[in-house]
């Protein structure tokens, strides 16, 4: 009887094995895969009856690059019966392409799928697809990538093919970190100083020409997101962080310490809130999705500075304050007010959450993984979050015991598997699956990364591993199974020109460092 149930524990294994060899990253919850195939020409184009999906079909097309004279049709249908947002149902059945979905969102991850299942067809003469029936739908609707720009700036080049390996695993919010204390990376036409001064510079050469972002090309990359059906959320880093902007605009500064000269904002100054206030609303117009994330983090490495600060005493005396972080939360409610008036949500880090901001107005991006408590309190106020914690999250994390490039901590660092088994091998089941969570992101801090080179070692293959932990449900994962297709997907990057990790063959690339760690001073 034993050897009964192995083998029927085996026959299960290998058919899902047998599935697995798809090669779809994120994999989706229910495959059916059937003995037919379906056969496409190499000319063909594909097509929609249609219209209002026209454009997601356009995408497919330019993604494999067919520019041909033949056509095959792909079938979209919305309705009810899939439910949920980005839920949809995939066929490639008796010759024809049909996708199911309730919403637009769940149609482009439906041609997303099928973009994988073209990328991934053996054919000489024509690609071959497998007859299937997928049933598919997202764990978090928040699924998101942060660049960090200001420390090093990488341009649009660089920007357009994250958000195009983005759409491919389904990853839809961009959070773009577009100020702190090395550069001020995003064009105000009412106050140019904050690019022409503030942009100069970056964290390993502080005179390094400005580098920015035009208006009309952050206008073109929020556009090319779009068409991606990804939503790019800039960030503003305040009240510290500051430096680039109050190195251009100085009278803002909330004053100097050692080691953090114009580190924050002047809180207790009437005009700091009209000038962000200011920026706040060409940002609207820029980013119209209706989010804005306004930092809030790590205050305390320059709040010092306001012990000599004339202005924040007559706040404090003005408001009963006892202590500088009451002045840094009536700063973030001030700010968080200004966003909300401009009928945009609020988005912070989670040193914030202590100021008691709107829940109904506000997301908390949780990143201090020593800091559950933290995270604990931010579900018992109600606040939607996301689970961005430094372990596994974090990408400037060094990824392989040998690299020696990047940051670890107290000796943790961060593989694609840990990043492919968050949240549940870090986080309790009733914190993970609780309403409040949202979402997980991974966030890429640059100050190691200054080159094209680095900046794709450090991303892939982790980002296919982000796109399993945020659409995967934890019962379904296996890792020789995602390690099957993951090989493959290598393949795709040694094609793209990707200069990639290979946690198969490490010596495969070379570490790429940029920045070469400091040496241990021992007395």
């Amino acid at each position: 009887m034993k050897k009964y149930f192995l083998l029927i524990a085996l026959f299960a294994f290998y058919n899902t094995l047998n599935a697995q060899n798809l090669n779809l990253i994120p994999y989706p919850q229910q495959v059916k895969q059937l003995k037919t195939t379906l056969r496409i020409k190499p000319e063909s184009m594909f097509f929609t009856k249609n219209s209002q999906y026209k454009n997601e079909v356009l995408y497919l097309n330019g993604q494999l690059g067919l520019a041909g004279k033949g056509r095959q049709e792909i079938r979209i249908v919305i309705t009810k019966d899939i439910e949920g947002i980005g839920a949809y149902r995939l066929s490639t059945v008796s010759n024809k392409i049909a996708i199911m979905a309730a919403e637009r969102e769940g149609v482009f991850n439906g041609v997303t799928t099928l973009l994988q299942l073209c990328r991934s067809a053996k054919a000489e003469d024509s690609r071959i697809l497998p007859g299937l029936i997928i049933n598919d739908k997202p764990r978090y609707q928040w699924r998101g990538f942060m660049l960090d720009e200001s420390r090093h700036f990488f341009g649009m080049a660089a920007v357009k093919n994250i958000l195009n390996w983005m759409a491919f695993y389904k990853l839809n919010r961009f959070h773009w970190h577009l100020t702190d204390a090395q550069g001020w990376r995003i064009e105000i036409k009412k106050y140019p100083w904050l690019t022409k001064i503030g942009g100069i510079g970056n964290f390993t050469d502080s005179t390094a020409a400005a580098r920015y972002y035009t208006q009309k090309e952050i206008k073109e990359i929020v556009a090319y997101a779009k068409r991606r059906h990804i939503e790019i959320v800039p960030e503003i880093d305040m009240p510290g962080h500051a430096t680039a902007a109050n190195k251009a605009y100085p009278k803002y500064s909330g004053g100097k310490v050692k080691g953090y000269d114009d580190f924050t904002f002047n809180p207790g100054k009437e005009e700091t809130y009209q000038f962000l206030t200011n920026i706040l609303k060409e940002l609207k117009v820029l980013f119209p999705d209706g989010r804005i994330h306004i930092g809030g983090d790590e205050v305390a490495l320059g709040i010092k500075a306001w012990d000599n600060n004339t202005d924040v005493k007559k706040l404090m005396e003005k408001k009963g304050y006892t202590d500088h972080q009451q002045a840094e939360a009536y700063f973030l409610r001030r700010i968080a007010d200004s966003v909300i008036k401009l009928k945009n949500k609020v988005m912070c880090w989670d040193e914030a959450v202590a100021a008691n901001l709107p829940v109904n107005h506000v997301l908390v991006n949780w990143w201090r993984q020593n800091k559950p408590e933290v995270l604990q309190e931010a579900i018992t106020k109600g606040y939607p979050i996301i689970l961005s914690p430094r372990l596994p999250m974090y990408f400037d994390f060094v990824q392989d015991s040998t690299h020696i490039s990047g940051r670890k901590w107290d000796g943790h660092y961060n593989t694609y598997l840990d990043v492919y088994h968050f949240p549940e091998n870090d986080l309790t089941a009733d914190v993970y699956q609780s309403k409040n969570v949202i979402g997980v992101q991974a966030n890429l801090w640059t100050e190691t990364v200054a080159s094209q080179k680095r900046l794709d070692y450090l991303l892939f293959p982790r980002i296919a591993a982000v796109a399993e932990s945020g659409w995967t449900f934890d019962a379904t994962k296996n890792d020789d199974l995602f390690n099957a297709r993951l090989k493959a997907h290598l393949n795709y990057y040694k094609n793209a020109g990707i200069y990639y990790f290979d946690p198969f063959n490490p010596s495969f690339h070379k570490e790429a460092v940029d920045v070469a760690p400091k040496p241990v001073i021992k007395d």
